[in-house]
């Protein structure tokens, strides 16, 4: 699945225990299982206090709505904001592998593992869940070596169901401009599409321009927050789009932390969607200098001398300790 990272910059592993692939199967668990013996206690929104026994875990896999939510019912095709926490469980020891608690909620899209996709099936958006998976259910005997997960490790999840996004989410607010005249002009495809973009026959500005197209009502984005986004890219010496959200596969927002360091996404990005309301749609003229430098980006076909254009709908913005943005 060709994501945005691979396109603005730097590849992000902020999902790297969750994306996987494996054989899928049914909740299960006997009486007496280890694995039904985890414990979770805690509010919603913050870090759970989770015990695990000091023994071998089961082959079932264990999953259990700890708060139940009041939200949504998350569809198969929605990506969504959620804290989670990671244990990894070797023999009769484990150890505590991520937790976005102490940082800032991350979205989760596209191929869950098998059995987080039966955890989550059906869930409510408001929901704390708990999905103790073995192998079988996870990454199967290969483990994953990047995560530091082996092969007959048992993974341990607990995760605070925040938001959810459809995947043709698009901005919410008042449209105020089109753009046009030495810009480019943007033109909306409909509610949940994505929109044309159409260059100017002029030299590209050589500075950053920040235009609001559709302003929306929700909060500013500040620097750290894990923003959502639907965004379409053109490159303004070829007038050709090189990637877009809504044309991925799946299609579906993306996610990122804004200010990050190391950067998430390019400088253009991190400069123009500061102090954005949610809810609204910017055009970002993007100059080689807050794009990819000199070095350019020889995947999507830019040039060291290229001028991006961005038009991105931000959809959420999330902080520590968020609830919902």
């Amino acid at each position: 699945m060709r994501r945005i990272a691979a396109v603005l910059a730097v590849p992000i592993l902020a999902a790297v225990a969750l994306a996987g692939c494996g054989s899928s199967g049914s909740s299960s668990g006997g009486s007496g299982s280890a694995n039904q013996s985890v414990t979770v206690s805690g509010a919603f929104g913050k870090a759970p206090t989770v015990k695990i026994p000091a023994e071998k875990a089961g082959s079932n896999l264990v999953t259990r709505t700890e708060v139940q939510g009041s939200g949504p019912v998350l569809a198969s095709s929605d990506s969504f904001v959620a804290n989670y926490v990671v244990y990894i469980w070797s023999g009769t020891t484990h150890k505590l592998a991520l937790s976005t608690f102490t940082s800032t909620p991350q979205l989760l899209s596209g191929t869950l593992l098998p059995g987080l996709e039966t955890a989550l099936r059906g869930k409510k958006i408001g929901s704390r869940v708990l999905a103790v998976i073995p192998p079988k259910y996870g990454y199967g005997t290969s483990g994953n070596a990047q995560a530091g997960v082996t092969g007959t490790d048992t993974l341990v999840f607990v995760i605070d169901m925040i938001k959810s996004f459809a995947p043709d989410a698009s901005a919410a607010g008042s449209t105020v401009s089109h753009g046009g005249g030495k810009l480019p002009t943007v033109t909306a495809a409909g509610q949940g599409k994505e929109p044309a973009v159409t260059i100017p026959k002029t030299s590209p500005p050589s500075n950053l321009v920040v235009k609001t197209l559709i302003k929306g009502t929700g909060p500013a984005v500040a620097k750290g927050q894990e923003v959502i986004a639907q965004y379409v890219g053109v490159n303004w010496r070829t007038g050709k789009t090189f990637d877009a959200s809504w044309a991925h596969t799946p299609p579906g927002p993306f996610g990122f932390e804004i200010g990050a360091t190391p950067a998430q996404i390019i400088p253009g990005w991190d400069k123009g969607l500061l102090g954005v309301p949610v809810g609204s749609r910017v055009l970002l003229v993007i100059p080689p200098k807050d794009g990819y430098g000199k070095a350019g980006n020889s995947q999507a076909g830019i040039k060291g001398t290229d001028t991006l254009v961005f038009v991105v709908d931000v959809l959420g913005a999330f902080g520590q300790n968020s609830s919902a943005s």
